[in-house]
């Protein structure tokens, strides 16, 4: 047990990683009662307020899109931006909220590409996600539409979709297609698995992440992230200056 702990100890960081470097947050969702995330408004002020007083200085919101399940749009998505604005105003906490989305390539994407403007952040960045289950059979053909159309793909959590987890190339390849990576913060807990906190570490290890994201639903998350922190990885990342959180 001694061992145990020593091991333990020695494998996280004693000064904890000071997130106020990273500036913003890309990957949230904190709009309440349209998705899987915040459910009232008191949820979404609380959890706010606790990044501010981790050192973030900005948020972007990223409420789900999805044709079958959450079927917002992006009125629904600022109209509640406008809310949770005025809530955190109301409650002096001094942090800049803006929304995107977290879009999920299923059958009507493609048809959202063409005919809609999409929600994206910072230099027309697309924030998309996919099936945990298998990778749409269209993924690259999608992804090359979107950078036709002027945007500019980035893969949420790719660490989380265990079907790459021994096939590692997959992910390289996304980068050699112009796909940035956008890591949640709390993989790296192994709060996922331990396989998805692996895959996370091997691709900072090979400075792969371009945004680091709380992907945040719930106070929960909020308290895994103050443990996070101590994670020698996390620092790593933070240090290798691949991340863009702080050019928004």
């Amino acid at each position: 047990m001694g061992l145990f702990n020593f091991f333990k100890k020695t494998t996280r960081l004693e000064t904890p990683v000071d997130l106020s470097t990273l500036g913003c947050d890309i990957h949230s969702h904190f709009i309440p009662g349209i998705d899987d995330g915040a459910k009232t408004i008191e949820d979404s002020v609380q959890m706010i307020t606790e990044l501010h007083k981790m050192g973030y200085k900005k948020v972007i919101t990223t409420p789900h899109i999805m044709s079958d399940y959450y079927r917002n749009t992006p009125e629904i998505i600022l109209g509640g931006l406008d809310k949770v604005r005025a809530a955190l105003k109301e409650a002096n906490i001094p942090i800049e909220v803006n929304a995107a989305s977290e879009y999920y390539l299923d059958y009507d994407f493609e048809r959202k590409l063409d005919e809609e403007k999409l929600l994206t952040f910072g230099d027309n960045h697309l924030l998309f996600e996919i099936s945990y289950m298998n990778p749409p059979d269209n993924l690259m053909h999608v992804i090359f539409k979107m950078q036709l159309h002027g945007y500019k793909p980035v893969l949420a959590h790719p660490e989380r979709y265990n079907f790459w987890h021994t096939d590692f190339k997959k992910y390289e390849t996304f980068i050699d297609k112009g796909v940035l990576l956008q890591m949640n913060i709390n993989s790296l807990t192994g709060y996922y698995s331990i396989s998805t906190k692996k895959i996370a570490e091997q691709m900072i290890d090979k400075n792969m992440i371009s945004f680091l994201g709380t992907d945040c639903h719930h106070i929960g998350h909020i308290d895994l992230i103050k443990n996070v922190v101590y994670e020698k990885h996390l620092l790593k990342l933070i240090e290798s200056e691949t991340l863009l959180n702080k050019t928004l």
